[in-house]
């Protein structure tokens, strides 16, 4: 029966309409609309649209959004369908769920970084962007899903599995009042170019299987263990509860075995016998077997005859018949108090005894009263007023057994203490609520409830020790040291092990912890200690925020055919325009020699001059005798002398022509114009809606701001924070190795100490039984099953042997034990490799 009810699904047909949304068909966008309109697709069974332009609002009505949203909220398992033809270099919006500024799921494809984003909020309510690099915009119809399960997701373009990652997991208790948009971020950012068809979200596991039938599923989601380790948790806390019910069954079993002696019962100094019954507030008691058992006392309806009423009376219990009064229309109980004020304003307070309400006339004037008239307050049982706050509770109140008497405005009422519950309706009588027998306890594994008057314990079983008034454990294991908490975590002891906490100034999960330093250290530095920031090579600073100007600093001298570049944190001598390297690659650029524009074709003199090569340069010369016009020829195009031009393929960059040579440069950006271009000049932008936050989410950064975070380059760019590898400078060499702490390869000489080496599988090497072996491979040592060996080769004019020699060429195998046993006498230590 499941098998059958999987390959239904697998194979896309007969998904519940209730676990789909069909975005595009929700939307039930018309064949043509503002900036949107429908083409053929990828295939003719469903319903295909062209955006374009940049004016286009496309985004679900509010009564769509909401039961799109409604199917979406709460949910953990999902995938996010899309079959797509994305213009070339185009960066958009595939759809976007948001509310306010924040992005609860939101599909993104970036043209000009070739990456797919996935945007979304997190359970701990911070803003999240899970990036794959990979290319959709290259104007190609590609399937893509996006499949999550809880804090586990996938991605397929094209029905195969590109990225598979655990991140954290989605927040999705979305708002209703949620917006929803197809093709675009909002009206103006993110907007979407190309084509898009079968925009869906399935909320089911492994919904990619209805895109692509053949791939099947095989194994559980992380769902799908979460719900089987949520359940084993249940069970365990019902075998808990079980193993203590039986203990306290065994001990009460265990308490019939001893002799007969009458136990009595203390309360209050006063000894009660077996059996002995009394009355306390609302509960009739008896003593049994020393303990007291109290019920609660039931009160029968009063059956009262005409001029009485049910009412309290103090030091009773139940409602007893008392005569009352009437007065102005209404009854007065016996006892009670009310004031009225006659024609001339006079105030008159009278009581109700015996049926008839009388007047009480009071010599002694009202007390001077130290609040504004405005504070004062007039009550309906005396003529004198009060001020706000005042204390009635202190004039004598009926609140008795466990129950504490509160000032109101006009008077005051009864409440039942912590731990205690009412026993009638005006609170005045309150019981014990018994936490233990009625599971409101906090107890956990190892220990015993026991009630206490208006609250309970958590007492250990014999043999374990306390961790906090909750719980106990068998071990101490934070004294005993035996745990793995980092130097700089506190340890704390739980229920079956011990939990670590880095101190304060360090963060980390407890087992690691690294200091942390006020707005962390900037450029890949690494915090030492707490506001102690170590500098990778080339910054300096506090924060490492100073990229080190090597090539204005002095420290380099670069050959007068090359120029010094400085690189974030790095720099390299680079070819001067004319020049190029010769392909022996030399640091300070001696390897730079001039290149003949004249015969490789890299001139832009017309027919009508003569090519003439310079050091470095060219000239384009006019035959004696000719007038020529000084022209060039530029991508295959006469551009007139004097002419400027913005190139196509480039509108940041400005060409023109001077008697035959074509000249470019990056446009300059001037920041006071108010008509320059954002996107050549992004740090002109002066919204604070284009300023971005730094990954650690303490340093923002303007438009067209530039950093390095973990060996990348990163850019702000009108809000959206771009990073790509840092740019290294060329190293032509074969073998290469990046040092601790830095970004860049450097070039090495020693093959053996190489990280990355350039193999060429022309050369070979010989093993140990004179077996060839290509430049690159690797092999198991003959006869052991522990030593793996690698050819590596070189030019014989760099000689440093780790293996065996060769007259033309190094030929070099390296070995590399995996399994060693240290053997040492009195004054000597050797390792043995057991393969």
């Amino acid at each position: 029966m499941i098998t059958g009810v999987c390959v239904c699904v697998c194979v896309g047909f007969g998904v519940d309409p209730t676990l789909r949304i069909s975005i595009l068909d929700e939307l039930m966008l018309p064949q043509s609309f503002d900036g949107v309109t429908q083409v053929q697709g990828f295939h003719g069974q469903s319903r295909a649209f062209l955006f374009q332009g940049s004016s286009r609002d496309v985004k679900a009505a509010a009564e769509v959004a909401k039961r799109m949203v409604q199917k979406l909220r709460g949910k953990n398992e999902f995938t996010v369908l899309v079959t797509l033809k994305q213009d070339y270099l185009n960066s958009g919006v595939i759809f976007s769920i948001h509310h306010s500024e924040h992005r609860f799921l939101e599909l993104e494809s970036s043209g000009q970084r070739n990456e797919v984003r996935l945007h979304y909020r997190t359970k701990g309510q911070q803003d999240h962007t899970e990036v794959f690099p990979y290319s959709l915009a290259d104007n190609q119809w590609h399937k893509v899903s996006v499949a999550v399960s809880a804090s586990h997701v996938i991605l397929h373009v094209d029905c195969n599995r590109i990225y598979e990652r655990v991140v954290e997991a989605p927040y999705m208790d979305i708002p209703g009042d949620t917006l929803f948009w197809l093709g675009q971020r909002n009206s103006a950012h993110g907007l979407f170019k190309g084509v898009m068809q079968d925009v869906e979200i399935l909320v089911m596991p492994q919904g990619y299987i209805s895109q692509c039938p053949d791939l099947n599923r095989t194994c559980p989601t992380c769902n799908d263990f979460h719900g089987l380790v949520q359940k084993i948790m249940e069970l365990q806390d019902v075998l808990a509860k079980t193993s203590r019910k039986l203990s306290r069954a065994e001990e009460k079993m265990n308490a019939l075995d001893g002799c007969y002696c009458e136990r009595t019962c203390n309360i209050s100094g006063v000894v009660y016998r077996e059996d002995e019954g009394w009355t306390d507030g609302c509960m009739n008691c008896t003593c049994t077997n020393g303990s007291v058992h109290c019920e609660t006392i039931s009160c029968p309806p009063a059956q009262c005859p005409a001029g009485t009423t049910p009412t309290y009376v103090k030091g009773v219990c139940c409602k007893e018949c008392q005569p009352v009064c009437l007065f102005g229309g209404r009854e007065v109980v016996d006892g009670d108090m009310k004031a009225v004020r006659d024609s001339t304003g006079r105030c008159l307070l009278f009581e109700c005894r015996d049926r008839t309400m009388h007047q009480i006339v009071s010599s002694e004037p009202c007390p001077e009263l130290n609040c504004p008239e405005a504070e004062q307050i007039t009550l309906s049982d005396r003529c004198c007023k009060i001020c706000q706050g005042h204390d009635f509770c202190s004039e004598g109140h009926g609140c008795v057994e466990h129950s504490d008497c509160v000032n109101l405005e006009a008077g005051d009422c009864c409440v039942c203490k912590d731990g205690f519950r009412p026993l009638r309706e005006d609170n005045a009588y309150c019981e014990d609520i018994d936490e233990c027998a009625e599971g409101k306890h906090y107890c956990r594994e190892n220990t015993m409830c026991v009630n206490t008057p208006g609250s309970f314990m958590c007492i250990c079983l014999t043999g374990y020790i306390r961790i906090d008034d909750y719980s106990c454990t068998e071990h101490d294991v934070c004294l005993s040291g035996l745990h793995n908490c980092d130097e700089n975590a506190l340890c704390l002891n739980i229920v079956g092990g011990h939990s670590c906490s880095c101190k304060p100034g360090y963060m980390g999960n407890g087992t690691v912890c690294k200091a942390l330093c006020d707005g962390l250290c900037q450029n890949g530095g690494t915090c030492a200690s707490p506001n102690n920031c170590i500098c990778q090579q080339g910054f300096t600073g506090k924060r490492c925020e100073t990229d080190i100007n090597e090539c204005a600093e002095g420290f380099i001298e670069c050959d007068s055919k090359s120029t010094c570049v400085n690189l974030p944190g790095w720099y390299h001598c680079e070819c001067r325009d004319g020049y190029h390297d010769n392909g022996f690659f030399s640091a300070n650029g001696e390897s730079c020699v001039d290149i003949n524009e004249c015969k490789t074709g890299r001139n832009t003199c017309t027919n009508d001059t003569v090519c003439f090569n310079l050091e470095g340069s060219y000239d384009c010369r006019c035959p004696h005798g000719h007038n020529c016009t000084g022209d060039c020829i530029h991508d295959n195009k006469v551009k007139h002398s004097g002419q400027i031009w913005i190139l196509d393929s480039d509108r940041c960059s400005v060409c023109s022509c001077q008697a035959g040579q074509v000249m470019c440069r990056r446009m300059v950006c001037d920041c006071n114009n108010p008509n320059a271009d954002l996107y050549c000049c992004p740090e002109c932008d002066p919204r604070l809606s284009s300023q971005c936050l730094h990954q650690n989410g303490l340093l923002t950064y303007s438009s067209g701001d530039t950093w390095v975070e973990n060996c990348q380059q990163c850019q702000c760019l009108q809000g959206q924070v771009d990073c790509w590898p840092l740019s290294c400078p060329p190293g032509d060499c074969e073998f290469t190795v990046v040092p601790e702490g830095e970004c860049c390869p450097r070039c090495v000489t020693d093959p053996c100490q190489a990280d990355t080496i350039r193999n060429d599988i022309t050369k070979t090497c010989s093993d140990e039984h004179n077996i060839s072996r290509f430049s690159g491979s690797s092999w198991i040592k003959h006869g052991t099953e522990c030593t793996l060996c690698q050819c590596k080769v070189r030019h014989a004019s760099h000689l440093n042997y780790c293996g065996s020699k060769s007259h033309n060429r190094a030929k070099t195998w390296e070995c590399t034990c995996t399994v060693w046993k240290l053997i040492s006498s009195s004054s000597v230590g050797v390792r043995l490799c057991l393969g």
